[in-house]
């Protein structure tokens, strides 16, 4: 039997119409911080949707009901960035292959989480703790897959979860296997918080800490994001060589202690990061 709740008012049209109101005034406030120029920009290359290849600026003002003059400084800030390019005989735009980039990595995330659950599902069986599989965004990371451990105690999942990339094994691993991009990008401006007493907190310390991980092909994370967790981390590969996701496992201090670590989980860690990296297309070159 369904009850209602007594304190609900009866529906009305002036409840309804207030109800609107409130919600195109909610709205409103949304739409009033959008920048003009940003979202001309998108319809510009928004305009490219289908099958149409090439649009002249002619075509493009007619289309958007803006002066030419503004087409073409939107078209160079587009272009300056390489999203959009002119053709040979300078007669027409075309999307540029920072397009085609953006495109690939909504692909790679979709692959990536295709090809690794198998995997992940073979290393929880194995190790008996929680696997996931996580992605760089920023200087953070994202888990895009998780399989849970049937132990009672275990690591609720993070799926979904944007969490600190210097703190945790899989950003440390995601980190290391770009290091020469993010000395430049994100470790000079990378803001460091303690989170336990464990947290590497100095930019040279966790630097230094960057490169080991980078020559050793895997990551400790030692309760440096949460108090009494622990995990092994290790990097997947792209055909192209380049470090696109990790795998890792994590659990409570009592299961992860050093020894079993590097005995048992930091090789199987490694062997199913090779394995999800293989199905990329990955080879690694035989040492000689």
């Amino acid at each position: 039997m369904h009850y209602l709740d007594a304190s609900l008012k009866p529906f009305s049209r002036a409840n309804a119409s207030f109800a609107y109101s409130g919600a195109q005034s909610r709205n409103r406030k949304r739409f009033d911080y959008t920048v003009k120029s940003v979202a001309h920009a998108f319809d510009i290359l928004e305009l490219f949707f289908g099958n149409i290849a090439e649009l002249r600026v002619s075509e493009l003002s007619r289309r958007l009901g803006l002066p030419k003059n503004n087409i073409f400084r939107l078209l160079a800030t587009l272009e300056s960035r390489n999203y959009i390019e002119q053709n040979e005989y300078r007669s027409g735009y075309r999307l540029g292959y920072k397009c085609l980039q953006l495109g690939n990595s909504m692909d790679m995330q979709k692959v990536l989480h295709q090809q690794s659950k198998p995997v992940l599902e073979l290393l929880t069986k194995e190790s008996g703790e929680t696997s996931n599989i996580a992605i760089q965004k920023g200087d953070q990371i994202f888990y895009i897959d998780v399989v849970e451990a049937s132990h009672p105690v275990r690591v609720m999942p993070r799926i979904g979860i944007m969490t600190p990339a210097y703190c945790t094994g899989a950003g440390k691993v995601l980190l290391a296997g770009n290091l020469e991009r993010e000395q430049h990008n994100f470790l000079p401006h990378m803001e460091f918080r303690r989170h336990t007493p464990n947290t590497i907190i100095d930019p040279h310390e966790f630097e230094n800490h960057l490169q080991i991980v980078a020559a050793q092909g895997y990551a400790i994370e030692d309760e440096e994001f949460d108090a009494g967790l622990r995990g092994v981390a290790a990097p997947v590969r792209s055909h192209y060589g380049t470090v696109v996701g990790a795998v890792c496992v994590s659990g409570p201090v009592m299961r992860f202690d050093s020894t079993r670590m590097r005995d048992e989980l930091v090789p199987m860690v490694v062997s199913a990061a090779e394995e999800i990296s293989r199905r990329f297309g990955y080879c690694s070159q035989p040492e000689l």
